[in-house]
């Protein structure tokens, strides 16, 4: 594993991030962990084990995990139409292509949710959805809770008939909501009693507490020729008094709390007598679920070789990815930089954790995929 430290080394030399860690665990034992340059270049602080990360869309793998323990407790079924559960999607509207506005052809499913086929997006400008989506999260975000951005996004028709194509979007926070009616508490209280406080997880979280706030990584905007400048204008929603949780990229986490979810993941749902989830639900997890004219709309350079399970890429096709890895790896990334990868069959987990916008993830994140194979025997 130690050829992971010239790869990363160099990919800091070329311009990449301030500072950086990765840990590769397999069946229980550290292979590999290892810290790398500056949470805050200025002040010259050093990246440690305890620096807490905005993890970003990482988020989306705990979402997905925390509605499927729901799931196994016959709280819903995947097929279910979401107006059961959430009724501000009853009766889904859909932009049509020359801009007229007409009925859905189907409900949005719960799964459509899970496998970003909901017809939901992310801000943007592409499309009508995207523009309207834009302004709900260019307001103030910190009083958005899940149920209010649920009934907000409700309200704006569908880029797409659900279930017909995929798209990033905000699906996972939705999901979000849905967790909150299934359960009762509120999404951040059931993610602390269910999954962070059971597994140890003592620095995850929405919000970043005062006494930990020196510990929080400076997150970098990179320009074209390397240069990185501190960027805090994104972090409003992790304030105290916040009530934004957000299930598609809300959580601050540190390497070792995110490692010891990717091994419990890893190991059958399971880590020092905590079960999280069933080995069946997480091989339902970590299968393709798009068809193939899903897999055409699914077409980021990184993800050459890869399907989309539940909230996750999964490894479909070996020859395609170019990939040492085996049929079944899954995971997924941040925005910044972080990024997971979960073998089940090795029980082997790979956490690396950046603050760097834009992250190069497609220059990074397949690099150690293949060191971190290739070091296996």
């Amino acid at each position: 594993m130690q050829r992971l430290t010239p790869l990363i080394k160099s990919f800091m030399e070329k311009g990449g991030p301030a500072g950086c860690a990765c840990t590769v665990v397999r069946r229980g034992e550290v292979l590999y962990r290892e810290s790398f340059g500056y949470a805050d270049a200025e002040q010259g602080i050093s990246i440690r084990p305890d620096t807490i990360y905005r993890i970003y869309s990482m988020t989306k793998v705990v979402t997905c995990a925390a509605a499927l323990m729901l799931y196994e407790k016959g709280l819903y079924l995947l097929n279910d139409p979401l107006d059961e559960y959430l009724p501000e999607f009853k009766n889904p509207q859909v932009y049509r292509q020359d801009g007229s506005v007409s009925p859905a052809a189907a409900p949005i499913r719960v799964k459509d949710l899970f496998t970003m086929s909901s017809g939901l997006t992310y801000g943007g400008d592409g499309t009508e959805t995207e523009r309207q989506t834009r302004k709900i999260f260019e307001q103030d975000v910190t009083g958005l809770e899940p149920r209010a951005i649920s009934k907000a996004l409700a309200g704006i028709p569908l880029a797409f008939d659900p279930g017909t194509r995929w798209q990033y979007g905000t699906s996972h926070d939705v999901l979000a909501a849905l967790v909150e009616v299934l359960s009762g508490q509120r999404f951040g209280a059931f993610l602390q009693n269910e999954i962070f406080e059971p597994l140890g997880m003592t620095d995850t979280s929405f919000r970043i507490e005062d006494e930990k706030r020196h510990r929080l990584c400076v997150m970098y905007d990179r320009s074209e020729d390397g240069t990185l400048t501190p960027n805090t204008r994104m972090d409003a929603a992790y304030q105290p008094g916040s009530r934004h949780e957000s299930g598609g990229g809300g959580l601050l986490s540190t390497i070792g709390d995110y490692g010891r979810f990717a091994q419990a993941l890893a190991r059958g749902g399971e880590l020092d007598g905590v079960r999280l989830l069933s080995p069946r639900t997480l091989q339902l997890m970590a299968t393709n679920h798009l068809n193939p004219r899903q897999l055409e709309d699914f077409d980021w350079s990184q993800m050459s070789g890869y399907g989309y399970g539940l909230g996750v890429r999964v490894m479909i096709n070996r020859a395609a990815g170019g990939s040492n890895g085996p049929i079944g790896e899954y995971g997924w990334a941040g925005l910044a930089g972080s990024w997971v990868l979960i073998d089940p069959a090795e029980e082997l987990s790979v956490v690396y954790m950046q603050q760097m916008l834009p992250s190069l993830e497609p220059y990074i994140v397949n690099r150690l995929r293949a060191v971190v194979y290739g070091a296996l025997a």
